[in-house]
């Protein structure tokens, strides 16, 4: 018994006709597939199917054995597909991590950097809070992430891709708007707004700047991202300190100035497990400097 027959009694059975089969489902002559169904009726030992003026008629036997013969093409199917899978080599993958809004500047290098050197390769991408890709890349549940610096990283390693400088953040028509650059000092009596533990690294540079000015502001909200930023600082009129490159989000309602003197930054690394040998990490590890040239 040959799959073909199989096919054969499956496409008959199914059109109910063995004209309707011959000619639109397996485009082949009446009489060739009336011959192919004799032959699989006489291996099998039984009929499997009457002929009569309404067309084709399934015995009970060949309902029983409909059943089988569907399930052995689905099978064959299957394991062709199998062995197909098994023959190609195993495509590489990727899980990589972004900072929220990082994947701007560094997702379109870091592609052309990894598809030249892998070309098939699965990149996975997720983007989050840095606290949160910390811990995704600590499961090993990403290989790499582009994000802050944070406390407790001891499994994880990190290479700075750039720095990012911090700036002043308000409505547009704010008295402030008039000033080329904004010093600490200037905003001591402003609604002021802080990024919340969310952003721990942000919220960390932000409050060691105002300590060294010696400016003790009382932040009347925190905000979560720059989503609530945008609706808090425009519904508040209120001052927030924010990376620079957040000013690609802004409407043209809320503007930035920069930090009069020297500005605080915070680092944008890429950070990986310890344990990670990885020869897509090692490459992108390897162009460390291209990136951080092409997010600058």
């Amino acid at each position: 018994m040959e799959l073909r027959h199989l096919r054969y009694f499956v496409a008959v059975a199914d059109a109910g006709s063995l004209t309707v089969a011959a000619e639109q489902k397996l485009h082949t002559s009446q009489p060739s597939l009336s011959r192919q169904i004799r032959d699989l009726e006489q291996e099998v030992g039984v009929p499997l199917m009457s002929r009569g003026a309404q067309g084709i008629e399934l015995t009970a036997a060949g309902k029983a054995f409909l059943d089988h013969a569907r399930m052995a093409l689905l099978q064959a199917e299957a394991a062709k597909e199998a062995a197909l899978r098994a023959a190609q080599p195993p495509k590489p993958s990727f899980a990589l991590g972004f900072l929220s809004g990082a994947e701007i500047d560094l997702l379109p290098e870091v592609e052309r950097v990894l598809r030249a050197e892998f070309p098939g390769i699965d990149i996975r991408l997720s983007s989050d809070y840095s606290p949160v890709l910390a811990k995704a890349l600590m499961r090993r549940k990403l290989d790499a992430a582009f994000m802050r610096p944070e406390e407790q990283m001891d499994e994880l390693a990190c290479t700075r891709v750039r720095s990012d400088p911090l700036v002043f953040v308000f409505p547009s028509d704010h008295r402030l708007a008039s000033h080329a650059a904004i010093a600490p000092q200037d905003i001591a009596n402003e609604t002021f707004y802080l990024p919340s533990k969310s952003a721990p690294a942000v919220r960390r540079a932000v409050l060691a700047y105002l300590g060294r000015a010696g400016v003790d502001l009382k932040p009347e909200h925190e905000v979560h991202n720059v989503v609530h930023a945008i609706s808090m600082i425009s519904s508040r009129r209120a001052v927030m300190m924010l990376p620079a490159y957040t000013s690609r989000y802004l409407p043209e309602t809320i503007i930035t100035r920069p930090v009069k003197g020297e500005a605080p930054t915070l680092d944008l690394v890429i950070a990986y497990h310890k344990a990670n040998k990885s020869p897509i990490l090692k490459l992108l590890l390897s162009r460390v400097g291209r990136l951080g040239a092409a997010a600058g």
